[in-house]
């Protein structure tokens, strides 16, 4: 079963609040069913693992309470994260990396806050493909993020004219999802 580290759960529900205040955190906690309602009224460990299901079932409460059920907004959401996240030197990092190299970063920093997902890239020129295994159909929101996360950081690099596919949609019921990206 596909788990998610609470380092994640904390920080969305921090950009929740500091974005929509405690009150629309509260609406988005009541949408929540019996065990996922529990674990986000209690509180969450940093460092400990919780269930990827109950995160994306947050995820759609989110979206659904405060964008409408719009979900491109998780891929914007996302971008903020990973600009805040690539300060000081990490931003360095960033930018001096190639497209393909930051690629292979994000895959590999990925797959420590996912148990049970194993994240492969396949990198060329310009071209990468990037393969999950464990994601299960209720984790297609999942994608949004992901998006937003590969997508700023191509921007971070400089990398040009990219595009970011999902060529194996997330909630399609396959073995693996399928990211592909093209940058010049």
């Amino acid at each position: 079963m596909a788990q998610i580290k609470g380092t994640v759960l904390l920080d969305t529900v921090a950009a929740i609040r500091a974005r929509a205040g405690d009150a629309e955190l509260a609406k988005i906690i009541d949408r929540l069913n019996g065990a996922t309602k529990q674990l986000f009224q209690t509180p969450i460990q940093r460092s400990s693992w919780y269930s990827l299901d109950a995160f994306a079932e947050f995820l759609e409460a989110n979206v659904q309470v405060t964008a409408g059920g719009d979900y491109e907004v998780l891929s914007k959401r996302a971008e903020l994260v990973v600009e805040s996240q690539l300060r000081g030197i990490y931003r360095v990092f960033v930018k001096l990396g190639t497209p393909g190299f930051v690629i292979d970063r994000i895959a590999a920093v990925h797959e420590t806050y996912f148990k049970d997902v194993q994240i492969i890239p396949e990198i060329e020129k310009h071209k990468a493909v990037i393969k999950y295994r464990g994601f299960q159909r209720q984790h297609a929101i999942m994608q949004y993020v992901i998006t937003g996360f590969y997508r700023k950081a191509l921007e971070l690099c400089g990398a040009q004219r990219f595009e970011l596919k999902f060529t194996v949609p997330v909630g399609a019921g396959e073995p693996y999802a399928e990211l592909s990206i093209l940058w010049e």
